[in-house]
This record gives structure tokens, sequence and C-alpha cells, in this order.
């Protein structure tokens, strides 16, 4: 293709978009594809600037207005943001500001951007007047009854505490313009999104299009129930106040006026500073209760803005540090479903590849049958696949511009897929949907693989084709037959030569000493989590016991409760478990110390002294010296408690290598002692937290 022809393709792809985003909110490609069309276009412009043009859409700030709204001119141009896409390109603008100020240094201000809608909102003498969108930065749209119904904004302003930092001598302006982003969070998204699901309206793919189509309602009504929310973060326009130096100080001010001001914005001293905090952000940007897609930076000095200037589309002296795309589209090619363990169905998309987040995905969850009807996905559909963070990527939806004209709606199958054809069902009040047929071969090899699965038995090199492998060839039918396989016969099947069957068959009989906590784990009883079978383990002491206890024993154990209980109870009472248990007892898997048994008997857990009693203790990330569950066995057997989460009830958070980012954000929130590996030990000896 010519250049030039590349470019007229490039202006008139970005051009759609645009409009299909801004006008009538119902894109048809995520924002990360968009940016990589719109940095195409402004590289070819820059590199051939006598192909440019004043009219390319890289110059253009929004869209045009919509109009079915009455137009507003904004009396200070709402301008776009230029965007950092990676820390290099940050830096690079953190030099250029400074070359700007010749050196002189600045200070910053980090605010999360919002993946909402913009907004400018305007007060006379202290009474809200008129709200407008964005439009296209110097024209939007007249959205003043709507706006009114956003949760936080004020009818009237408050007058400023004179006592309150940086607001002395403070006063309600003649004239105000506040800049704000409207936003719906998470939760409300998901309420909006199941309702119309069961009432077969259109569904919302994500919080941003939900807020942009429920601030562009013609009746304000409908907006009032959408209770969206707002962020102020910028003075448009003011008149008859005392004029301000910093940025910062204008936030603080909009907040003692009554504007709702992200808590998350903070003043940082320099660009190290700015790097540091856009790499918290994009690690932490799933701990919030909506949704973000960067980091906006602003010089703070206000002086030193007007000396930095702006360009025809955006200010010198701010730049949106873009997230790595976490959504990306394509084609869904089909619909099929999967049988759990316990039988469950669960439907999944088939996906032509797609790089998304870090990795390439073929396959996505549905997650059940009122999942698919809610979202009407179809095979043929176009699909906005999201992968947030390192969770397993989903569908959130259908791109239904580009539906094709003779699609119709994927029918959850009745029969089981696997070569039994048992009939599926669907209990009553229930949302998932189950193959009854307990011989399943679908069900019996995803036992097996659980029970070799990292947090159960933990059978190295036991993956799950070796298991559909042995599972094909009839010589496995449950976890118990594992222990009866020999090197002779693992040698012949694919992928395998003498020495790795050796090397399977040795991590097979390893796995028979497996300490309790992980045999009960490995059973696969619904609602037995590790740490329930932890503190079983640690009462009862073997599994003899935990099956000769009844239901009100089970529930008396601490973190076990009556609905763990009874589905304990439930499983041991079927006799084909209770033969499965017996295989495992001939195969001579390790069912526990008896010795632990007869002094739990007696009350005494163990006669380690009781130095964390009372006391809850959440470990992340690997120990010296210890398994996950031998540091758990750690902290219960001296009588304190390891929950798998840190809460406000949580005494001490332990970190080893490789510890989950959440729970370390989460106690350094709750401000909960974090303790090294060193200073484990001394807990568990002294029953105290070590000095920090």
């Amino acid at each position: 293709m010519e250049l030039a022809d590349r470019i007229a393709e490039l202006r008139e792809l970005i051009a759609h978009h645009n409009r299909r985003y801004h006008e009538l909110d119902d894109p048809e490609i995520t924002d990360g594809e968009f940016d990589l069309l719109a940095r195409e276009l402004q590289r070819l412009e820059a590199e051939h600037p006598d192909l440019a043009g004043p009219d390319s859409p890289v110059a253009a700030v929004g869209g045009a207005p919509n109009t079915a709204f009455s137009p507003v001119v904004h009396s200070v141009r709402m301008a776009s943001l230029d965007n950092a896409m990676d820390l290099d390109e940050l830096r690079a603008w953190g030099e250029r500001v400074l070359r700007g100020l010749n050196g002189v240094p600045a200070r910053f201000v980090g605010e999360l951007k919002i993946d909402g809608v913009a907004i400018s909102i305007r007060y006379e003498s202290g009474q809200y007047v008129r709200a407008a969108t964005r439009g296209d930065g110097t024209v939007g749209e007249d959205v003043t009854a709507n706006v009114a119904t956003v949760l936080g904004i004020p009818e009237v302003l408050a007058a400023p505490d004179p006592s309150a930092p940086l607001l002395e001598h403070r006063q309600i302006p003649d004239l105000l313009e506040v800049r704000g982003e409207v936003y719906l969070p998470i939760a409300t998204f998901e309420d909006l999104n199941h309702a119309a699901g069961l009432s077969g309206e259109h569904r919302f793919v994500n919080p941003r299009n939900a807020a942009a189509g429920s601030l562009r309602q013609k009746d304000a009504a409908v907006t009032a129930r959408r209770r969206l929310q707002m962020w102020a973060y910028q003075v448009g326009e003011i008149k008859g106040a005392a004029p301000m130096t910093s940025h910062h100080e204008s936030l603080e001010y909009l907040a003692g006026l009554g504007f709702p001001v992200n808590p998350e914005i903070r003043l940082l001293d320099d660009l190290e500073a700015v790097i540091a905090h856009c790499q918290y952000w994009q690690e932490h940007r799933h701990d919030l209760g909506y949704e973000i897609d960067g980091v906006v930076i602003k010089v703070d000095d206000l002086a030193q803005r007007e000396l930095l200037g702006s360009t025809s589309r955006a200010p010198r002296w701010a730049i949106a540090f873009k997230f790595p795309p976490e959504e990306r589209t394509t084609m869904l090619n089909d619909i099929q479903v999967s049988v759990g363990r316990t039988g469950r169905v669960t439907p999944f998309a088939v996906l032509e590849p797609v790089f998304v987040s870090g990795s390439t995905v073929a396959m996505a969850t549905l997650h059940n049958e009122d999942q698919v009807r809610i979202k009407d996905v179809r095979p043929g559909d176009t699909v906005v696949v999201r992968k947030a963070g390192d969770v397993i990527p989903e569908v959130v939806g259908p791109v239904l511009a580009l539906r094709p004209s003779d699609s119709e709606p994927w029918v959850f199958p009745t029969r089981c897929p696997c070569p039994m054809a048992s009939t599926l069902q669907r209990p009553e009040g229930e949302a998932n949907t189950r193959c009854v047929e307990l011989a399943c071969p679908f069900q019996r090899d995803q036992r097996v693989i659980y029970w070799a699965s990292r947090q159960a038995m933990d059978i190295d090199g036991l993956g799950e084709r070796t298991i559909t492998q042995l599972s094909a060839a009839s010589m496995i039918a449950d976890p118990a037959d594992l222990y009866s396989l020999t090197a002779d016969q693992v040698e012949h099947l694919e992928g395998f030569a003498r020495p790795s069957a050796e090397k399977l068959i040795a991590a097979i009989a390893e796995s028979r000493q497996r300490p309790l906590p992980r045999l009960l784990t490995a059973l696969g009883i619904k609602h037995l989590g590790p740490a329930a079978a932890a503190a079983l383990s640690q009462r009862l002491g073997t599994l003899d016991r935990v099956i000769a206890a009844d239901a009100a024993e089970l529930a008396a154990v601490e973190g076990v409760g009556p609905v763990i209980a009874g589905s304990i109870r439930a499983w041991f009472d079927v006799s084909s478990n209770r033969a499965f248990i017996e295989k495992l007892r001939a195969a001579e898997i390790d069912f526990g110390d008896p010795e632990r048994a007869a002094t739990t008997a007696g009350g005494a857990a163990n006669d380690l002294p009781q130095v964390l009693e009372g006391m809850t203790v959440v470990v992340s990330g690997t120990l010296p010296g210890y398994t996950r569950d031998g540091a758990i066995e750690a902290i219960t057997s001296r009588g304190g408690k390891s929950p798998g989460s840190v809460s406000a009830k949580t005494d001490a958070l332990v970190v080893g290598d490789a510890p989950g980012a959440s729970k370390v954000a989460k106690a350094e929130q709750l401000r909960i002692p974090i303790l090294d590996a060193a200073g484990f030990e001394k807990l568990l000896v002294r029953g105290h937290i070590p000095s920090q």
C-alpha cells in the first residue's frame, strides 16, 4: 500500500472510531487498539509533514457534539492530553518539561486517569447553572439536567472552612467553571448490566460506555437511576476569588467548596517520584471500586504552566501515562463447554488468538448459561476480550455493530460432551449446570488433575496431558490408581522415555507422605479449601478421625463452620467415596499422625507453647525452610489462625519471596505490621510482633 493511501486509510478509520466512541457511545474497538491507530498516524505525519494537514483527526480533541443536545461554547477550551505509553516516554516528557523551565526544578501532581466522561460545570454566585460535555474541546453538549442528578455534585457551593490549610481568606467566587470526570462505579455498572440482562435490554460493554450513555439520556430521570458519580480535577475559569499559585491548592479549594476530589491524588517532588507513582498504580489499578486506565501527571506550579504553554491540541505541562491495554477485540469462533471434577459444566469461548495484557489468548471463560444469555455473545461475533491483571481472560461482550445479519443466539447443550452423552441438569435455584453421571470420564480426569495439582498432592511432572493419556489407556480410573502405576507402563506414553517415566513414578511415590491438610484438600470436597483443611488437621489429627466426626464436631472446629461441615459429612457418607478412601489406605497414603489424634482428643493440640493464641497471621510468598502448608502449620500449631486474606482483624502479614502484591497493599493500607522471614521466626518463639 502506498504511504499516502495508508495515511488516508488511518484518517478515515480514526474519524470513524472517534464518532463511535464520542458521539454514539458504541465503540467497535478498544481504547488500546484506537491508540495504536492514532500513534501510527502521528508517526507517519511526523515523518512526512508534506502529507500532514490541519484536518488530521489526531490533531482534534474528542469528537463533534451530539446534535441531539443544545451546543455550549466553552469559555476556556477543554484540551485533550498527550499520552505516554511507557516509562521511557514519560521520562522524555519530564525532561522536556525541565528544559522548558530552563532547568528550574518542578513539582508534579499525580492524578488517577478515571475511565469516564469529561464534563465542565458552571456556577454563578455559588449556584449551579450549566453543565456541558467536552465535545470537540470548543463546543460541547448541554447536559445540565442530567449532570444535576450525578451523585456528589453540589447544587449550591459551600463556603470553604477558613481554618483549613491553603483556604485562608478564600470565598465563594462570582463565577466558577469546574472540570471533572463523570464515571460509573464497577459495582453499579454490574448491577446495571445484570438488570439489563434480566429485562432483555442492551448491555453496556464497560463502565465508561455506560457512563457516557447515561449522561446523554434525553430523560434526566433515567440518568438519575444510573447513579453516576464524579471526581473534580481542574479549575477551568474563575472570577471574583483570590488568586491561587498551585494546582494542589486549587484542588483543596474545590474540595472545600463541596466537590468530590479523588483521595488518591498525590503531590510528587520530582520525576523519580512520578515514575514510582505510575508504577504503583499500574500494579494496583484493580484495588479500586472504579476503573482507571492510567495516571495523569501535571506540573503543580501555575506560573510554570504559563511558561510551558500548550500545543494546538494539548498542554505541555501535563501528560497521561497510559497503562498497557487489558482489552482487545477478536473473533469468537465457537462456544464450547468443559466439565469439571464436580460435574459443573462451564461454557468457554474459542477465540481467534489475540495478544492482550502480556499474553496470547485463544480461549476465555463465559462462566455459566446465564452469563452467555445476558451478554448475548454468539459464534461469529466480534467480541471484546478482557484480561485484567493475571486473572483468567473473559469475554466482556459483543460489538453489536459488527454482528453478522444471520447470527443466532447460542443454545446451552442438554447432553454432556463426554462419550457417555449423559443428560445435563441445572438444579432449581442454581446458576450452574452439571453432569450428574459420576462415571463421566471428563469428571474423572479433572479429579485426578486436581489431586496432582500444586495446592493438593503436588505431584511434579504429572500434568493434564499425561493424565488424559493414562485415562484414555484405561490405566487409571481415580487418583488411587496412580499409586499402582509402574515405569514400564508410563514409558510407553507419548513424550516419555525410561528416565522420565522413572522420575514420574518416584514423584507419585513421594506424594504418599504429603501432610494431612494436602490430602484433605486433594479429595476435592465442595467448600473445603486449604485453610479449613489445615484447621481440621490441627484439631483432629488423622483422616479417620475426620471421617468419624459428626457434622456438629466438624462445625465446632474454628474456620470450618456448618456449611463446610455439612459438605464434608455428605461426601464421606457416599459409599463410593468411602470405597475410594479404602483404596488410598491400601496404597499406603499417609492418613495423619495417630499421636496427634490422641492428644487433640484430650483437648491439647500439641506440646508446643501456644504463644500465638488469639492472633491472626497471614502468610504471602515463599519462606525459607517452609512450604506454604508448613508455614501455616507453624502458626496454627502455636494456637494462631492463618487465613488466606488480609483484613482489619489481621495481626501481622509475613512476606517471603514473590508475595501477593494485593495482600501487601492491603496490609500497608490498614497499617498492619509486615514481617520478613527473620521476623517470622522471632514471632514463633516470642509470640509478639517484633519491633519494626
